[in-house]
């Protein structure tokens, strides 16, 4: 299914800019799940069942406790479907906390515009603001600390900028959005590089002027990075008391960063050992969807 280029509003692309977000990049997101869900066809049930000229609010509210996240982006759903023929009502901000019955996004317009745009406008919504209030609980975890919450790149695929963007709206960090914004050298870089010290002195000869992140998984391979000049570490897989011993002994020379099996339980202890950074994949592949519910009000 083919939908008609429409531009989105200045409201809308100037609200996706400020997140952080091409707007073109989110029409190609949008567009995909458009086309996903008629398939090549038509919605047979509103068809059917709602007249052609009626207009409706359609208004969405959280069910539950969370963080929202995603507002602009589930309002140029509604755009892309309805052109200028909607109008969108904004209830919440992106990063706000909500409660259950807060108003998050009402938009009118045709009926069957807002019921072909709802479910892949609710899909996002849902899962943006799932980021954001799951990385909200682990900054929440931490708070008192001087550690912040980082995310990784396991990313759904092609969804990565909207993501990453969910985790800031939660209070998170990013950590690198590409393979060519930062290095990271790990595990299997070092078994190919020959060391850890190869691998990173590798790399900084030939990328001098971006960020390198180095992975050790001892104390030892801790001290041959740090006098090689490595100024970002992650601690892979170390226990607390091991995590406490590399925060002495670099002495704030280094940036450390915890990774590997951290749970939200045991955050506010990890973080308490004074590393910098606390690395949690599950923000992006384990968060739940934040329940948020989509009621039609007919207006005419």
């Amino acid at each position: 299914m083919t939908y008609p280029t429409y531009r989105l509003s200045t409201d809308v692309s100037e609200r996706l800019a400020a997140a952080g977000l091409a707007p073109l990049d989110v029409e190609s997101v949008i567009a995909r799940a458009l086309s996903e869900d008629l398939d090549g066809g038509v919605d047979v049930t509103t068809m059917a069942t709602v007249p052609r000229s009626q207009r409706s609010r359609l208004v969405f509210a959280s069910r539950a406790s969370g963080v929202v996240a995603g507002v602009p982006v589930a309002a140029a759903v509604f755009a892309m479907v309805g052109g200028d023929d909607v109008r969108i009502e904004w209830e919440s901000a992106d990063g706000e906390r909500v409660t259950p019955g807060s108003r998050v996004l009402s938009v009118v317009g045709s009926t069957h515009a807002l019921l072909r745009a709802e479910r892949p406008a609710l899909n996002l919504l849902g899962h943006l603001s799932g980021i954001a209030t799951f990385t909200a609980r682990w900054v929440d975890a931490i708070s008192g600390t001087r550690a912040a919450i980082r995310d990784t790149r396991k990313t759904t695929p092609g969804l990565r900028a909207l993501e990453k963007f969910a985790v800031r709206c939660g209070g998170g960090l990013n950590h690198r959005m590409s393979l060519a914004d930062a290095a990271l050298v790990k595990d299997n870089h070092v078994i190919a590089a020959g060391g850890v010290v190869q691998a990173f002195t590798q790399v900084r000869a030939m990328h001098p002027d971006i960020p390198v992140e180095v992975e050790v998984d001892s104390l030892d391979q801790l001290d041959d990075v740090v006098d090689a000049g490595a100024d970002l570490v992650l601690l892979d897989n170390f226990t607390v008391d091991q995590m406490r011993e590399a925060v002495q002994r670099v002495d704030r020379r280094v940036r450390l960063e915890a990774s590997g099996g951290l749970t939200l339980d045991a955050a506010a202890e990890v973080a308490a050992t004074g590393v910098d950074y606390l690395a949690v994949g599950a923000l992006t592949h384990s968060a739940p969807v934040l329940d948020i519910g989509a009621d039609l009000e007919t207006v005419g």
